[in-house]
């Protein structure tokens, strides 16, 4: 994908060195943007040719999301194992992304599916400015295994546009906030990820899928993932309009 080679010139070329949790040190910059257009006739899925990615993985993670899912259970019995070196002995990986967007805890004993309410609200009213769902829940964060590096996302219906079975239809975009962005290992995976759960939701609400716009925070290299970000670069971007 062009976009994501542009992210890794960027980084390379202007990244400052900069050290980390692990220890092992990253170039990073603060704050970057890369668009993708999922429209039926655009490019095709924003799935990255240039180096292999766990399909499945990349999939059941997000269904495991959106089951509200915080176990590694559901994920290793469909042989995804991404999560399991931070699950305790029994799987469980505490207030993750899963008991947040379908179970978020407020004050006074107060419970939201943020997935439940962000759809009646797109089917509701579309042009809302609040079509937003978030995994950073402050009160919560030590009680989760890790806290989340896909921060917020918000929705965004446009006008109606020709779909491609003719008839006119609005566009959901969506725009991803990531604070923590490995751009090597994650930012693939996250862009494939995103891209899909807009797609569903536009067909949940019977809207054709738009854009996906990926916000980063800080956005890095590890140093130890230069060399390969390099080789990546020496490859050549493949069609992507084969994938559905």
């Amino acid at each position: 994908m062009r976009q994501y080679h542009d992210l890794l010139r960027l980084v390379l070329e202007e990244g400052q060195p900069r050290a980390d949790r692990t220890g092992t040190g990253t170039l990073s910059i603060f704050g970057a943007q890369a668009r993708f257009d999922l429209r039926p006739n655009g490019p095709g899925f924003p799935l990255l040719t240039t180096k292999k990615l766990h399909i499945k993985s990349i999939i059941y993670e997000l269904l495991w999301f959106l089951r509200g899912d915080t176990n590694v259970k559901y994920l290793n019995e469909h042989g995804v194992t991404i999560w399991d070196e931070w699950a305790d002995e029994k799987g469980n990986l505490g207030r993750v992304y899963g008991a947040q967007w379908r179970d978020w805890r407020g004050e006074n004993g107060v419970r939201v599916d943020q997935i439940e309410n962000v759809i009646a609200q797109i089917k509701k009213n579309p042009s809302s400015r609040r079509l937003i769902v978030s995994a950073w829940n402050p009160a919560e964060i030590d009680k989760m295994a890790l806290p989340p590096c896909h921060v917020l996302f918000q929705f965004y219906v446009s006008a109606a546009a020709d779909s491609s079975d003719g008839e006119q239809r609005g566009e959901l975009s969506c725009q991803l906030y990531q604070r923590s962005c490995d751009l090597f290992l994650g930012v693939p995976f996250n862009i494939a990820s995103y891209a899909l759960l807009t797609m569903m939701v536009a067909q949940a609400v019977d809207l054709t899928p738009g854009d996906f716009v990926h916000t980063f925070g800080d956005l890095h290299l590890y140093n130890n993932h230069l060399e390969q970000a390099r080789e990546q670069l020496t490859r050549d971007c493949r069609s992507r309009r084969g994938f559905k």
